[in-house]
């Protein structure tokens, strides 16, 4: 039902009339140094493709590489117990997995979940005049690149990592009591290049408001003193001939667009009328950053993106 055309966060398969298989595979390198932090972001990360397409996790595999001969195998076991713990919380069970000797530790997981055929969510969809919800805040990138050089607070970053080891479950139960067209998962491409895929797989223009966006404390000032990431870059390349900024902006601070996130929160897009009763029930749950970040306008086959 949902293969690669779109770059859609996970692919779905057909099991009968009333039930469809989500599968979805992710691992990334470690943003942090103690090993269950890393795991259970790894695993959030990956889990967020299934709830991105509307379905609940039922089971996992581990994807870990490993460097057996530089870390102990203590640290490995705090590794798959990070993964372990999200996965249960999610409600879905850790069955097994695979490990293979690598140069520095990359984790991951291989998510099976289950969605109705007719209530999957896609990356396209949108229609002019929806709304676009964010339901975490953006800077993850920039902000773990500014650990690695010692310059961001100790609370800031332990509130970048509190967000990322949430699970998009709870939003992703928020959304399901509404009408959504349209569902990504903020990650590595940054928001510019997931709304970019959302706009032009619909042949409509994303309007994002930046003073709107949702930002950690203290990423737009690593910005400002010169941190970047190494993703950047790449995802300006992308998404620079397809957007506009209406503004004029110091160009640290356009990089948060580009920031790449890890284990990010959902973009959707849902009838305008729906927004403010979709953040009031958002924020009642627990979803407190969510906020609506932007609008969908007709598109003009020039430009898919507009910040403003």
């Amino acid at each position: 039902m949902v293969g690669f055309e779109t770059s859609d966060d996970a692919a779905v398969y057909r099991l009968s009339q009333d039930q469809a298989v989500v599968s979805t595979a992710d691992l990334i390198t470690p943003p942090v140094d103690d090993a269950r932090t890393f795991g259970r972001i790894a695993a959030a990360n990956a889990l967020s493709d299934v709830y991105a397409m509307g379905g609940r996790p039922i089971m996992a595999l581990s994807l870990v590489g490993f460097p057996s001969k530089k870390l102990d195998s203590t640290v490995l076991l705090d590794l798959i117990s990070g993964l372990q713990e999200m996965v249960e919380e999610a409600g879905a069970v850790l069955a097994g997995g695979h490990t293979t000797e690598d140069e520095e530790p990359k984790l991951g997981l291989a998510v099976t979940g289950l969605v109705h055929p007719d209530k999957i969510w896609r990356n396209v969809g949108v229609r002019p005049g929806d709304a676009l919800v964010l339901t975490k805040p953006l800077g993850s990138g920039v902000l773990f690149n500014a650990n690695l050089k010692k310059k961001v607070s100790s609370e800031a970053l332990q509130a970048c990592l509190d967000a990322l080891i949430t699970l998009n479950g709870k939003a992703a139960d928020v959304l399901r009591s509404f009408e959504v067209h349209a569902v990504t998962d903020v990650t590595g491409f940054g928001l510019g290049g997931h709304a970019l895929e959302m706009a032009e797989g619909s042949g409509a223009t994303c309007v994002i408001d930046l003073d709107a966006l949702p930002i950690f404390d203290e990423a737009l000032d690593c910005y400002k003193r010169g941190v970047t990431t190494g993703a950047n870059a790449a995802n300006r390349e992308v998404v620079s001939p397809h957007a506009r900024f209406a503004r004029k902006l110091p160009a640290w601070h356009e990089e948060i667009v580009f920031d790449p996130q890890t284990s990010g929160g959902l973009l959707a897009a849902v009838p305008g009328d729906q927004a403010r009763d979709l953040l009031a029930a958002l924020h009642e749950a627990g979803v407190e950053a969510a906020r609506e970040v932007g609008r969908v306008a007709r598109g003009d086959g020039t430009q898919a993106l507009v910040f403003e």
